[in-house]
């Protein structure tokens, strides 16, 4: 069987001239793999009992920051607290006989920073995030498999996204502490 790579005018040099090229060009694009994030502050305090994003935040940070992660609020630098966290099911868009025909989800996720003093160290913040599946009344059970698929993907998307801000928070408080406290 002909090598197609060894056709007229190729020579054992040009495939891997090609794959140089190809990883140069990767690398000056600025892509490099994710690696530890340094994080400003040596330990920190998750403050979201039963929760799976507080319990997955956890973990992440333990295996993919510089930080340690302490079980009580006295040993923390920072603390991390969940304002609120809900889970939300639109209908988006209904065929013709009046059945739903699309989905939208939205994870909504709020948490504020704070030090040992209860100053602030990043700003409250609210992430959301929200997905469009289709659905169909013949698919239930596989529908409601995907639904928490979504669910999980987006949980793990918003994971990504406190720890990738707490990686950018200011090592100092943004207010001085009040000194009526």
């Amino acid at each position: 069987m002909r090598n197609p790579l060894r056709g007229p005018g190729f020579t054992g040099s040009r495939p891997s001239a090609v794959m140089l090229c190809l990883l140069l060009a990767l690398a000056g694009c600025g892509f490099q793999l994710r690696g530890s994030a340094t994080l400003p502050f040596d330990s920190i305090y998750i403050d979201m009992p039963n929760s799976g994003m507080g319990a997955e935040l956890k973990r992440n940070l333990r295996t993919g920051t510089n930080v340690k992660v302490v079980e009580t609020r006295e040993e923390a630098q920072a603390v991390l607290t969940r304002a609120s966290e809900s889970r939300a099911k639109l209908i988006l868009s209904i065929n013709s006989a009046g059945r739903v025909r699309e989905f939208r989800l939205r994870y909504i996720f709020s948490y504020s920073l704070i030090d040992k003093q209860g100053r602030d160290l990043a700003a409250p913040a609210t992430l959301s995030i929200e997905r469009d599946f289709s659905f169909n009344d013949n698919q239930v059970l596989a529908k409601e498999s995907e639904e928490s698929l979504l669910y999980r993907d987006m949980q793990l998307d918003l994971e990504q996204q406190v720890l990738r801000r707490l990686a950018a928070t200011p090592a100092k408080p943004l207010a001085p502490a009040d000194p009526d406290k």
